[in-house]
């Protein structure tokens, strides 16, 4: 895979074990692109190179890729995962929405869903939003812990602990994919208020686009800034060193993609991969089987 520059890391990373405020992260950052243009041409070069980590992942058939998007409505996850993933062998790709638990699932572990869905090695996972939900949405709403199954040690805990019981099983649950050689890759996409409310406009105003709309998204949005302060601590509690969180900054589609697609191809590249080794035995084989070809008429 050809060496490339990439974008630095830093200001998109959630410091493991750090502390940030999610007001600190501009939506509207764009790290130096000046326009639409150059995004759209660094965007380009990171899915040609992701293609090829993709050939290298397969073939090697040693990791699992795990590409987790969470964010807000409107903040852009569906064409995100669209642009970045556009080159890519659909063989090698799976991606699954996370909705509201059925009835058979809420009488599980809540990490019990996600576990049906991880990538085989060699492939790669997209969650278009995912397990994550149940420290956000759930937060949120508490009330959605009544349907939901819970340990017996929990059963007359304060919401805090019950939070904190999750960050622990979901830092352990990636700990354990992780040293299964698997990348976890986990993407926020942080749409500011103002550009959801353009983008809800904008869907409400084009009848091609007013099925992408529901009611529910704007009774969501009374709910901003719960939602902010959920989004803030599941960020601190659940960036680790082996599955860190980056905060992409989505007010600016044509950014949000490149940025995406940098991170991605960025990560993958560290893995090393290396096409399989043939042995001796296997070579000479090979050369038989080239000569016989090659003698055919």
């Amino acid at each position: 895979m050809a060496e490339k520059h990439h974008l630095d890391p830093a200001p998109f990373l959630v410091p493991p074990g750090g502390k940030i405020k999610l007001a600190d992260y501009d939506p509207g950052y764009t790290a130096g692109f000046a326009n639409k243009k150059e995004a759209e041409a660094a965007l380009l070069e990171d899915v040609s190179e992701l293609i090829e980590a993709q050939d290298l992942l397969w073939a090697s058939g040693q990791y699992g890729v795990l590409i987790i998007f969470q964010a807000l409505d409107a903040a852009g996850k569906d064409g995100t995962i669209k642009h970045v993933m556009s080159g890519v062998n659909p063989q090698g790709v799976s991606v699954y929405s996370f909705k509201a638990p059925s009835e058979e699932e809420r009488k599980h572990h809540f990490l019990w869903r996600p576990m049906q869905k991880l990538p085989a090695k060699g492939r790669i996972a997209i969650f278009n939003r995912s397990y994550y939900e149940e420290v956000l949405v759930v937060r949120v709403h508490p009330e959605f812990l009544d349907a939901q199954w819970m340990p017996r040690s929990l059963h007359r805990a304060s919401r805090k602990k019950i939070w904190q019981a999750r960050y622990e099983d979901i830092n352990e649950f990636e700990q354990m994919l992780a040293e299964s050689d698997n990348l976890i890759l986990k993407f926020f996409l942080n749409v500011s208020k103002e550009e959801q409310r353009q983008r809800f406009l904008a869907r409400l105003n084009d009848p091609e686009k007013q099925w992408k709309f529901s009611a529910n998204d704007y009774r969501e949005r009374q709910h901003w800034d719960k939602y902010q302060q959920a989004y803030e601590e599941m960020l601190n509690a659940t960036s680790t060193a082996v599955a860190p969180w980056y905060i992409i900054p989505a007010d600016h589609k044509w950014f949000m993609r490149a940025c995406v697609a940098d991170m991605i191809t960025a990560r993958v590249h560290q893995l090393k991969l290396t096409l399989p080794t043939i042995s001796k035995e296997e070579r000479a084989e090979l050369a038989k089987v080239k000569k016989e070809i090659e003698a055919e008429q």
